[in-house]
């Protein structure tokens, strides 16, 4: 096998032996866990798919179709930016690592793992999805999902391949070798051990789950170790789309909703109830939110300290790239009570990202409410406080209703059902879950997009099944 044509990529990988040796191993092993754990039943179809093979503009995002196996997993880092400077922490403004730096080692490698753990545990929760596909548009863009997810484990195993010697190659071989909710070989983050086996589910997770990745690779793509900069820099252009496809999927569910509101009841009318809809959101939101760590983290502190992780736009909001001296304030649990704490602001950055997540989520939240109002409806959904439901960081082991008023446990069992996903709302939005594969036709519980995939029609046949 040609390896660097099958691989495109800017990383010079034709003339990298070594690494074209650690590739070569490990590129069979992929193959056999997309096989195995990629969309089930789906591997021989032609798809109609959006491939990077170069980092230009008329190179990144090539359409055709295409059967997954035989998907392009490109390797591309950004063009590098000459006299690079390391833009925050205690080594602002010397030149960028382009090697790993020895007292950095073991934190860098913990986030890249990190961070490549999360893309083939999500192909893994929706391998079954396609079989409950709601149209042909929306089955496409599952796969489009998918495959750049593979693509981004393939941007951190370069990473772990081509800078870590042997400890990045047995690392990137434990990433083929953990599955999402295997009770012994677990994901390393517990939002991808979550099913996710229904198409709100799948929305949900790709508005709320997939824009955690956009702010952990932004806090990355602002990162001293320029390898790692300049791939996340990359890997973002792709994030947009799974976070399109799922603030897209939500609110074509709220506009039908709303829809069959106006014609009575909906569960009779074969739609998802708002409320429904409501404590999904709740679900995945709160899942997400623990994503970013706790809320006070040494951690944090050590990775800005060293130049490693940013903030989210560190060079365009920031002044002060040494945060050295400045107070975060935040709520804590003292004596079962919420109290005020004052918190150094390193140590505080992994909620400083949070904070910033949040407003971006309440975009959302605001398209959705007026594709509401726009149907004549008085209803609106909204994000739960960010104390509810958390199980990492300060809130951790304590209990919140949806306003972030701290609770006795027995009071949250009593209401989760109001709160959260029942048995019974997943058993009834699972029975819902039909393929519908006709060209142009759609499930009735979703409206039909907008516009479809690159100037093609909705009705364009996006899978050939």
């Amino acid at each position: 096998m040609n390896l660097y044509e099958r691989i495109p990529n800017n990383v010079n990988l034709s003339e990298d032996k070594k690494l074209q040796r650690a590739l070569e191993k490990w590129l069979p092993n992929y193959l056999d866990w997309w096989n195995e754990m990629g969309p089930d039943g789906f591997q021989q179809k032609d798809v109609y798919l959006r491939t990077a093979i170069s980092v230009e503009p008329d190179g990144w995002a090539n359409f055709d179709f295409v059967k997954m196996p035989d998907y392009r997993w490109g390797i591309f880092l950004k063009p590098a930016e000459a006299d690079a400077k390391i833009g925050f922490g205690d080594n602002h403004g010397q030149p960028v690592y382009q090697e790993v730096p020895g007292e950095f080692r073991n934190a860098l490698r913990r986030i890249i793992v990190t961070q490549g753990d999360t893309e083939p545990a999500s192909v893994e929760q929706q391998r079954e999805l396609g079989k409950t596909c709601p149209s042909l548009y929306d089955l496409r863009n599952l796969f489009q999902v998918n495959v750049e997810e593979g693509r981004h484990l393939w941007a951190m195993v370069y990473l772990l391949q081509r800078y870590f010697g042997r400890d990045g190659r047995d690392e990137a071989d434990a990433l083929l070798e953990r599955r999402s909710g295997n009770p012994d070989k677990p994901r390393i983050l517990e939002a991808f051990n979550q099913p996710c086996d229904d198409w709100l589910n799948f929305f949900c997770f790709t508005m709320f789950t997939d824009r955690d990745g956009k702010y952990q690779l932004s806090a990355l793509a602002e990162s001293g170790f320029e390898p790692l900069a300049r791939t996340c820099q990359f890997m973002l252009t792709e994030e947009a789309h799974h976070m399109f496809v799922g603030d897209t999927g939500i609110n074509r569910t709220v506009k039908r909703t709303a829809q069959l509101m106006n014609q009575g009841d909906v569960c009779e009318l074969g739609g998802i109830p708002l409320r429904v809809i409501q404590r999904y959101i709740n679900f995945w939101f709160s899942y997400s939110l623990d994503l970013f760590g706790g809320e006070i983290s040494s951690n944090s502190a050590d990775f800005f300290a060293a130049g490693l992780k940013g903030r989210y736009k560190e060079q365009e909001q920031y002044a002060d790239h040494l945060a050295a001296d400045q107070i975060f304030n935040m709520k804590v649990v003292e004596d079962n009570q919420l109290k005020d704490s004052e918190v150094p602001l390193r140590n505080a950055l992994n909620e400083v990202l949070r904070t910033e997540y949040v407003k971006d989520c309440e975009k959302g939240l605001a398209r959705w409410n007026k594709s509401l109002a726009d149907e004549g409806r008085s209803e609106r959904l909204f994000l739960p406080n960010s104390r509810f439901h958390r199980h990492v960081g300060e809130y951790a082991g304590h209990s919140f209703d949806l306003e972030g008023k701290l609770i006795s446990q027995e009071d949250f069992e009593k209401r989760k059902g109001e709160w959260l996903p029942s048995i019974a709302d997943r058993e009834y939005v699972g029975s819902l879950m039909h393929a519908v594969t006709e060209p142009g036709k759609i499930a009735n519980w979703i409206a039909p997009p907008a516009t479809g995939i690159k100037g093609k029609p909705f009705e364009f046949e996006y899978v050939r099944l």
